[in-house]
């Protein structure tokens, strides 16, 4: 299936609309409008960005977009690996997997398994798919809400209460990360065909024989499993798994904060303490409890200061 992404003004969206008719209601987050055209799913995105998915997905975008020519077409030749692997991921169909919030003191840990095949990392490419460290919480949105849109992928999120029910019946977070990836990782294979399917790479949090051990159940693939350090830099399955994963966080601790009608920081550093201060004076320990992941220090440190503050 050909894929092809162009970049349009606000008038040549409008412009492309007058010529299909497009649905505009019900649509998925960050999505301005779709429609099926001559055997090709077209998806306008409020980043600007249109997507033609399909056989004629080329043809299509030429004969709606001429003055765009072919230079975004995500089939292209595949660029040059400059990530030191020993292999080129993007080459292949893989399921990538990766966690969010496991270093911060509020909020849940999420995490995603996504499947990209050798089509697919082009259009990512396109997108500006990139490691979701380098990426501001805007970005993370909206590159996000573009690619639940067409990847297979299966997100898991642990709140806050579950994760501290765990960690108290002696699970660490390694386990933790473990159990959620692999659940994730089994979810995927069951929404696409495994035949096509060539590597399962995971961003590594642990050896792969405490991986197996953790995980509770067993790896799908394991022939076709690998672990890499600073995965989302090798693999770009492992970097779009990162930003849907780090987008399911970012989500939840902009409800949290709503909630709480105050800033939630992200993190663990002083900030937070103060933060998680604020919240228990106005709120107690069990509500702070309710958001946060107990076993840090920050809910000590919190403590004190608020005894400090009172004695």
């Amino acid at each position: 299936m050909a894929n092809v992404v162009h970049k349009l003004t606000e008038q040549e969206i409008q412009q492309l609309m007058q010529q299909v008719s497009f649905e505009t209601s019900q649509l998925p987050n960050g999505m301005k409008a779709r429609t099926k055209y001559n055997q090709t799913t077209i998806n306008i995105y409020n980043s600007g960005k249109v997507m033609f998915q399909g056989k004629q997905a080329e043809t299509v975008a030429q004969q709606l977009l001429p003055n765009h020519g072919t230079s975004s077409n995500a089939t292209a030749s595949k660029t040059k690996q400059t990530s030191v692997t020993t292999i080129s991921y993007n080459q292949y169909n893989c399921i990538g997997s990766d966690e969010a919030g496991s270093g911060d003191y509020f909020g849940p840990l999420t995490v995603c398994a996504a499947y990209v095949s050798k089509e697919h990392a082009q259009i990512l490419k396109t997108l500006g798919v990139d490691d979701s460290k380098k990426l501001t919480d805007f970005k993370i949105v909206e590159l996000a809400e573009q690619l639940i849109t067409f990847l297979p992928h299966s997100l898991l999120t642990l709140d806050n209460i579950k994760y501290n029910e765990r960690q108290a019946l002696g699970w660490s977070q390694v386990k933790m990360k473990a159990v959620l990836h692999n659940e994730a990782i089994k979810n995927v294979t069951q929404k696409i065909s495994t035949d096509e399917l060539e590597y399962i790479v995971i961003d590594q949090f642990a050896e792969r024989g405490v991986y197996q051990r953790y995980a509770l159940s067993a790896l799908p693939f394991p022939e076709k499993t690998q672990f890499e350090t600073k995965g989302e830099s090798k693999s770009l399955a492992i970097a779009a798994a990162s930003i849907i994963s780090r987008y399911a966080f970012v989500k939840h601790m902009d409800h949290i904060a709503k909630t709480m009608r105050c800033d939630i920081p992200k993190g663990a550093s002083n900030k937070v303490d103060l933060a998680a201060a604020r919240i228990i004076e106005q709120h107690g320990i069990a509500k702070l409890d309710s958001i946060s992941k107990k076993h840090f220090k920050n809910r000590e440190k919190a403590q004190s200061l608020v005894n400090k503050k009172y004695n």
